[in-house]
């Protein structure tokens, strides 16, 4: 499988983009921690990496509050359910990691779905910083939680503006 790159700036800092033939595989943010390491090849003309930045600067914009990309993740069955079910949190809510749990009928699945949520490799687009601990703490986030902070605040002011 052939994977392309772009690297696009942001609010947040940079952002990785990579992506095959057919969709979009991963946004890694520049300090993203437990990112891999991939090889691909440097392309500003693909099409699928384009549209990504594009909406993606609409986002930051304040012009969108939801992304229509092609999405090709790579993961397990179970990392693929919760990263589906990630994509159901309305723009500017929070859920615990319990919730995403019973979510997807999963109800003492809180830790396994939280290292699922880690392991999400399309940053921001499939929201996994929508997701809190229980007592509403900004936790775990790959990008860092001042990243986090930010994300949902601005969610919450696009969320005002709608």
């Amino acid at each position: 499988m052939k994977l392309f790159t772009l690297i696009a700036k942001s609010p947040v800092g940079p952002l990785r983009f990579y992506a095959t033939e057919g969709g979009l595989t991963a946004i890694y943010l520049e300090n993203h921690k437990g990112a891999p390491v991939l090889t691909a090849t440097e392309r500003e003309d693909h099409p699928v990496l384009l549209d990504a930045r594009r909406q993606l600067e609409e986002y930051f914009a304040g012009e969108r509050v939801a992304f229509d990309l092609p999405l090709e993740p790579v993961g397990t069955p179970f990392q693929q359910e919760v990263w589906k079910a990630l994509r159901e949190i309305p723009l500017g809510a929070t859920w615990s990691y319990g919730d995403l749990a019973r979510r997807i009928g999963r109800a003492g699945a809180a830790r396994a779905v939280g290292a699922a949520n880690g392991k999400n490799p399309l940053s921001i687009v499939v929201p996994c910083h929508r997701v809190v601990g229980t007592d509403g703490t900004l936790t775990g986030y790959a990008g860092g939680v001042p990243v986090k902070r930010w994300l949902l605040e601005h969610e919450q002011r696009l969320r005002g503006a709608s």
